[in-house]
């Protein structure tokens, strides 16, 4: 299990399997949606953006046994972890801003 089943359900690792590449600028003009609201399809999703950097982190290898969850607050990636997950935050956050859509990427201790 990944980052992405982990965090957002089974359903979402099958769809990301099934879903072809999709250009998040494309889907997001051809929709009329802002990038961060497009899914791992092309479609509208409220957390599209988040998905697409747990889809990241899980293609990046970054371990799921850490303690990271990934959140968004509009085009803003938040990292929310525990001390554990230290040792992978820089990748994540580097993989995380890299996804198209994110602007800004913010890492906050889990208390």
């Amino acid at each position: 299990m990944g980052f992405l089943s982990r965090l957002f359900g089974k359903k979402e690792e099958e769809k990301a399997a099934a879903a072809p590449q999709v250009s998040v600028q494309e889907a997001a003009v051809q929709n009329s949606i802002p990038p961060e609201k497009v899914g791992l399809d092309g479609n509208f999703d409220e957390n599209g953006l988040a998905k697409r950097v747990a889809k990241a982190l899980d293609d990046a290898n970054i371990s799921d046994h850490v303690g990271l969850w990934v959140a968004q607050t509009g085009s803003v990636v938040v990292l929310k972890y525990n001390p554990d997950a230290e040792g992978v935050l820089a990748q994540a956050k580097q993989v995380a801003t890299s996804v198209e859509g994110a602007t800004e990427v913010q890492t906050v201790p889990n208390s």
